[in-house]
């Protein structure tokens, strides 16, 4: 059982109080206990969607070879959490992610009605172009969407990836 928690807080960076009720509810089922703390995370997210989240930072990221630099703004309810490793090191991977991949979009509701209808592949686009849809290049296995989930549920409170800027040298 200890193994099984101490692989499940590795996953999800949770308390091992967390990871414990999750392995004792899904009877030691390691997948089950892992899908029943990402369903927590959705529903915290779900919660606190009304929340207003006017803290933050804007985080910036310069790749090393100096040619693609990123800004972005990641929200929270309280400047408490703001200042939280666990929050801080999110914007870190959100700017870095950024700078990895050709991302356009935040979610699909973002892209406007005109561009939609001149794609062929709605899906691959999504995935490809839309961060939250995005896999997480840190951890191909979630999206980063799951990984902001897995991030309110941490912190509880709401957190929004507000708006970004991405800047390639010559373009």
């Amino acid at each position: 059982m200890l193994e099984l928690i101490k692989k499940l807080r590795d996953l999800t960076s949770l308390g091992i109080s967390d990871c414990k009720k999750a392995l004792e509810e899904s009877n030691g089922d390691f997948n089950k206990a892992l899908d029943l703390l990402k369903k927590r995370g959705i529903e915290v997210s779900e919660k606190r969607k009304d929340k207003i989240a006017t803290q933050g930072v804007i985080e910036a990221y310069i790749h090393f070879n100096n040619k693609i630099g990123v800004l972005v703004e990641v929200n929270c309810e309280t400047d408490f959490v703001a200042n939280t490793d666990v929050f801080k090191n999110f914007a870190k991977d959100i700017a870095l992610q950024i700078a990895a991949t050709e991302v356009k979009y935040i979610k699909k509701e973002d892209i406007p009605e005109e561009r939609l209808k001149e794609i062929d592949d709605i899906d691959k686009f999504v995935k490809e172009y839309c961060l939250l849809n995005q896999q997480f290049i840190k951890d191909p296995t979630t999206t980063i969407g799951e990984y902001l989930n897995n991030i309110i549920s941490k912190t509880g409170e709401k957190i929004v990836i507000k708006r970004f800027v991405r800047f390639v040298l010559g373009e």
